[in-house]
Parts: structure tokens; C-alpha cells; sequence
């Protein structure tokens, strides 16, 4: 096989997927080789995402797919690798069914042009290490980025929540180091970001010697031409004081919080083995109410845990009622393979969990539109990040991770004062504010 001269990267699921396709992109970029759409790309990656059940198959239905897309688009075969969370999790399975080229984990990714130069030359190559943050050194610079950006500060879960495989195919928590944050972020910055979000599994659990992410955060706030700081995902037990009163204090740091609670049940809860309570969470987000009254709460739900009752998914359904939330993510349960949950006998009955689903996620778009509505007359700042359908046209983001459409003469990168005029269920319309003379 002929070294390759273009590349496609694919990712699928969380944000810090996508922050990892970004700099696979950048390592494939800085080998020289040119990005180009997946039917014509010498080789393709595939970074993959293993929280659904469905995942591992989808992988390989992608795979099929594209080789037959190519084969009928130019005669040729690309180079595959399969990349992220079920790379991890298959490892030399994935070579044995899916005769691909290249099997890279998460924590190995920097590796990446070594692999593809030893499958050019005829050999697949299988890496699935998982050294402690050592591929973020081997990394290159950032290049030009979009007005908002992703960064990983954190990654791993030590938490062990039965139902979930992050610990299996992301490891342990560790925290990358303070200075090689502020200088990633200085990068992006640099790079065309005018806003940046911290990544992490438990983002909120980073921490270098007594700094906590709160701390990191004021640093970053520190930034020339850094106007807007957000972070995700956190969990509840990692929620610190200290964090919560940042919200209060630092005017980049947008009132949105994702704080995934799961379940409404406590029964349910702790044979999740998460760490709080009902009580607790509902106590907890008071608290980040006291100091950020306007704050935009979001979440994650599972129903149809094995063992739910009917009475325990109503549960569910009154907490969400109690909090109301401005967006959330809802799923139904799906056994993993090696977690705790997948070997419990009283698994839950598709049809039962369809139906809870509809139930929820009916009560979260109720929500999420009371919350979009209560913004309109409102007047924030939106950082406009693409163009729309219409001419003219530019969306961007409001303080509270709303999609706001905007007609004006801007470009993509600006931050706008604008008037919330209307609001539909998933974005709002934005009518510039007059803008004072001189």
C-alpha cells in the first residue's frame, strides 16, 4: 500500500470525542497529509464512542459501509482505523472481524502517524496503552480553531457507576497539569477562540496540589480576548463550594451548568452506585441557584434501569418537575459488557422502556421550551459561531447554550448584544440591539 495523502476523521458521541478528532486531524495535518471527505480519503479514521449498546455494531455497519462507498465512488480501498472508546474495548476482536488496518485507543492516539506509516508498509497495528497523559505532549500546536473551542483538562472515572464503561476504556481520573492547560488555552485563543469549553468524564474533579477547577478557571479567566469559559461533564459529589461561588464571581464563567443526576429514585440511585441522593442533588443545585439565580441547568437520565419500578420512573419524573431543566439527555438503559448492571436479572422490558422515554423526554421538550420562552425580552451577549439557511443569516450561542438565528452584518467570531424576540423549542430568534452613537 502507497503512503496515504488525504484523511478523513469521524467522530461519534461525547464533546471529548469530538476534541480528539480535532487533534487527530491535527497530527494527520501535520504529517502533511490533506483532509477530504470520507469517499475519498486514503485513510479513514473512525473514532468511536462506546456508551450506547448498539456502538460495536454500528462500527462495523460503518465499515462495511464505507469501503463499499468507495469501492463504487473510485475502484480504490481506504485505509482504516478504528479509533476511541470501542477500539479500547475490542482491541484485536475489531482486526479478527473486520479485517481493518489500525486499532487505536483513546490514550493512544498520538501514536497515530507511526501507525498509519506501519500499515502502509503492510502492517496493522494494534495500540491500546494507556499511558498517563503522555499523548497531550506529543500532540502539535493548535491550529486555526472556531469561536468556540473544546479542551480536555481531565480525563478517567473513578467513580464506577455500574451501569457505565468510561473507567474501563478511559481509565482512572487524572488531571493534565495547570501550565499545560493555560497554554493550550492561550493556543486556542490565539488560534481564533472566543470561547472555550473544559472537558473532562468528571470535569470538576481536576485538581493539581490544592488548586480546583475554580481556580483553574480564574486563571483562565485571565486570558486577553478569552470572553466566554464553560465546562462539562460534571458530577454532583465533585460540585465543590468553591466552584459554585465561581458562577457568582466571574463574569466568562456562563450560567450553564450539565450536572447529571440519572434517576429520581433513591433506590434506583444507589444501585447505580452514585454517590448522592435526591435530596442531596435538589440541595445542591438550590445552592447553585443562591448564587446565580438566572443559571441554565442541564442533565442526563437512564430509564428503564434493571429493577425500575413504575413508582421509581415516577420519581424521575417529579424530580424533573421539581428542578426545570433548560435542555437534558435522556436514554434508555443498555447493558455493557463487564459493567456490574448488565449481569442483573431483572432487566427492564424494551416496550416498558419505550414508553418511559416518550414520558420523559415529553416532560424535558416542555421544559426546555418554558425555559426558552421565559428568556424572550431578554437582552445578552450571542457569539455567532456558523451561518444559517437563510441569507444574512448567522447562529451563535447565547449565555445559556441556546441556539440564537440572527440577521445582521457580522461575521462569524463576533459577540453581539442582542434582544431575545421569540422563542421555538430548540433556539430563539436574536434582533440586534441599536447600537448607541459614538
Amino acid at each position: 500500500m502507497s503512503p496515504p495523502k488525504t484523511f478523513h476523521v469521524k467522530s461519534f458521541g461525547c464533546q471529548m470525542n469530538v476534541y480528539d478528532g480535532e487533534r487527530m486531524a491535527e497530527l494527520m495535518a501535520a504529517q502533511g497529509l490533506t483532509q477530504a471527505d470520507a469517499v475519498d480519503a486514503d485513510v479513514v479514521v473512525l473514532n468511536t464512542c462506546h456508551i450506547r449498546e448498539r456502538a460495536t455494531e454500528k462500527v462495523y455497519s460503518d465499515i462495511g459501509r464505507l469501503r463499499k462507498d468507495q469501492r463504487r465512488k473510485s475502484g480504490k480501498t481506504p485505509m482504516i482505523a478504528v479509533a476511541g472508546c470501542v477500539a479500547q474495548a475490542e482491541g484485536e476482536e475489531i482486526f479478527t472481524r473486520a479485517k481493518v488496518d489500525i486499532v487505536v485507543g483513546p490514550q493512544a492516539y498520538h501514536n497515530l502517524p507511526d501507525l498509519v506509516a506501519k500499515a502502509a508498509a503492510g502492517t496493522p497495528s494494534l495500540d491500546t496503552d494507556m499511558p498517563l497523559l503522555s499523548k497531550f505532549g506529543a500532540l502539535p500546536a493548535r491550529r486555526k480553531v472556531a469561536p468556540s473551542a473544546f479542551l480536555t483538562v481531565q480525563e478517567g472515572c473513578d467513580k464506577f457507576c455500574t451501569y457505565c464503561v468510561v473507567p474501563y476504556t478511559r481509565g482512572a481520573e487524572i488531571s493534565r497539569p495547570f501550565a499545560a492547560i493555560v497554554d493550550e488555552a492561550k493556543a486556542l485563543v490565539d488560534a481564533g477562540a472566543r470561547e472555550i469549553t473544559l472537558l473532562g468524564q468528571n470535569v470538576n474533579a481536576w485538581s493539581e496540589n490544592e488548586r480546583g477547577l475554580h481556580d483553574l478557571i480564574r486563571d483562565l479567566d485571565r486570558i486577553p480576548g478569552l470572553a466566554r469559559i464553560r465546562y462539562t461533564t460534571s458530577h454532583p459529589n465533585d460540585m465543590t463550594q468553591g466552584l459554585i461561588d465561581a458562577h457568582r464571581d466571574i463574569e466568562s464563567l456562563m450560567p450553564f451548568l450539565h450536572l447529571p443526576v440519572q434517576a429520581g429514585s433513591d433506590r434506583v440511585l444507589k444501585a447505580m452506585n452514585r454517590s448522592h441522593t435526591r435530596d442531596s442533588y435538589l440541595r445542591l443545585l438550590d445552592r447553585v441557584r443562591a448564587v446565580r439565580p438566572d443559571i441554565a441547568l442541564s442533565g442526563d437520565f437512564i430509564v428503564g434501569f434493571p429493577g425500575e419500578t413504575d413508582a421509581e420512573f415516577e420519581d424521575t419524573l417529579s424530580l424533573v418537575d421539581a428542578v426545570g431543566y433548560a435542555q437534558a439527555y435522556s436514554f434508555k438503559y443498555s447493558p455493557r459488557p463487564g459493567t456490574p448492571a448488565a449481569s442483573i436479572v431483572e432487566q427492564v422490558p424494551e416496550s416498558v422502556m419505550d414508553e418511559r422515554l416518550q414520558r420523559l423526554q415529553a416532560a424535558l421538550n416542555r421544559d426546555q421550551h418554558a425555559f426558552n420562552a421565559a428568556t424572550v425580552g431578554r437582552t445578552c451577549t450571542v457569539l455567532l459561531e456558523r451561518t444559517g439557511k437563510l441569507p444574512g443569516q448567522l447562529i451563535g450561542k447565547s449565555p445559556w447554550l441556546q441556539s440564537v438565528h440572527l440577521i445582521g452584518d457580522h461575521a462569524i467570531g463576533d459577540l453581539v448584544k442582542v434582544t431575545l424576540a421569540a422563542a421555538g423549542p430548540n433556539s430563539l430568534t436574536g434582533i440586534e440591539r441599536v447600537r448607541e452613537a459614538a
